[in-house]
């Protein structure tokens, strides 16, 4: 049990440290704020996620958010399609392929909403308004310009094709905002300009304004002479186009809810579809996002489950080990060869293991077959000329190879019997060397 604490020890420090991680993941988009503005996913103010919730819990109305990067536009019928926070100038150069789509779209019985993002001072250039002063303002309230701006009316003039006048009859153009108390810049005051159930006067924190429409444009709420909120019908559908988009926002939802205007906007359509691609939030295609498609999350949770079991079989056997035998009293040794070389090498003297070595042979000759007597007395010659030598002189290892190979030799077929040194029977000699 004690090897296996660090172990546990360490997948405990593992999960503690995965499951922080993915609280700060959710703090964070729990704020929303890693979402662009005017998006169904932020819950701060600046987000559209309350009206995305209020609406989903309506019954018998289906909602949904498009983050496909196509530009098709949905095949079902009677569907309210939310394009929020759009950008004027992307608008303004719209191929003719789009207009076709949308057309085709309204003809099908749907509603496109088009609720442009507020243009503000320091984006005239890119736009291409002339403005008359240089008020850097901005739309929402609590943020601070920079000068006064009167409320002249300064038509844009586009540098490109304005396709969106040629095809639809739209012209944009922009009436600034007023300052107040503490350089923020107050909303304009539009009023409705029909006999729609819808509220009398908005605050609007946009200065851009319809200018130039169309007869074919029904306008629904204007500013002083201009419009705001304007709609077109194509077939059985229609197409809405609204210059502020802060009347959708998770501020004005708890600030300035207009139920009407609201219930006005998404119509009959028995779906509503909040447009998040176009802000830059699309789900790209991939493994994960087939799973979620098709529901496979029980299949991946088997595979982990799987994966879990062969981690585990391999480092845990199912089967309870054997319990351990009990030491004998005695530990094994090694061989009996062993042994030998261990007492020569302990009780026998370097210069004396040729004489017991051949001593030991000679004893041996009981057991073995007849030696050749040549072989005999070449080898008993051999160890007799050894002894006689002075002891520096005497070399055991050529001696030795030297009885080796006298007991090799064939230089007679007669065999002889010699007496060993204990008894005086007689004991054949072997015909072939004693290895």
């Amino acid at each position: 049990m004690k090897h296996r604490l660090p172990i546990l020890l360490m997948l405990v420090g593992a999960l503690a440290f995965t499951a922080g991680v993915v609280y700060l993941f959710l703090l964070r988009f729990e704020a929303g704020d890693v979402f662009p503005p005017y998006s169904s996913l932020r819950s701060d103010p600046l987000g559209t996620m309350a009206l995305y919730e209020s609406l989903a819990k309506l019954p018998g109305l289906s909602v949904r958010r498009d983050f496909s990067e196509s530009s098709k536009l949905p095949e079902e019928r009677d569907v309210t399609y939310l394009h929020i926070a759009a950008e004027v100038y992307s608008w303004r150069e719209m191929p003719k392929e789009m207009f076709t789509e949308i057309e085709a779209f309204a003809a099908r019985g749907g509603r496109l909403a088009i609720v442009f993002k507020p243009v503000m001072g320091w984006q005239s250039t890119i736009l291409g308004v002339t403005i008359t002063n240089s008020a850097a303002s901005t739309n929402l309230p609590g943020f601070k310009g920079s000068k006064k701006s009167g409320g002249k009316l300064t038509p844009i003039n586009f540098v490109t094709e304005d396709t969106l006048k040629k095809y639809w009859g739209v012209t944009f153009g922009q009436e600034n905002l007023k300052k107040g108390e503490d350089d923020v810049y107050e909303p304009a005051r539009v009023a409705n300009a029909t006999d729609l159930h819808l509220p009398p006067r908005l605050d609007w924190h946009s200065p851009v304004v319809f200018t130039k429409l169309d007869p074919a444009w029904r306008v629904i709420y204007s500013r002083g002479t201009n419009s705001v909120v304007i709609e077109r019908h194509f077939g059985r559908g229609s197409v809405v186009m609204a210059t502020d988009s802060y009347f959708l926002s998770n501020e004005a939802m708890w600030k300035d809810r207009q139920p009407a205007l609201l219930a006005w906007l998404m119509a009959s359509g028995k779906q509503v579809v909040f447009d998040e691609a176009h802000l830059g939030v699309t789900e790209s295609s991939g493994v994960a996002v087939l799973m979620r498609k098709y529901r496979l999350h029980g299949v991946l949770a088997g595979l982990v489950l799987l994966a879990g079991l062969f981690v585990w079989k391999n480092s845990i056997s199912l089967v309870p080990p054997l319990p351990a035998p009990a030491q004998g009293r005695f530990v094994a040794g090694k061989d009996a060869a062993a042994g030998f070389v261990n007492l020569l090498r302990r009780n026998v003297p370097p210069r004396e293991i040729l004489e017991v070595c051949f001593a030991e042979w000679t004893k041996s000759f009981g057991t073995r077959r007849a030696l050749r007597i040549s072989s005999v007395d070449q080898a008993q010659t051999i160890m007799e000329s050894e002894r006689t030598r002075p002891a520096r002189e005497r070399n055991a290892v050529a001696a030795y190879q030297k009885i080796c190979a006298a007991l090799k030799s064939r230089t007679t077929h007669h065999s002889t019997r010699i007496q060993q040194p204990e008894t005086s029977s007689p004991t054949a000699i072997s015909e072939e060397p004693i290895s």
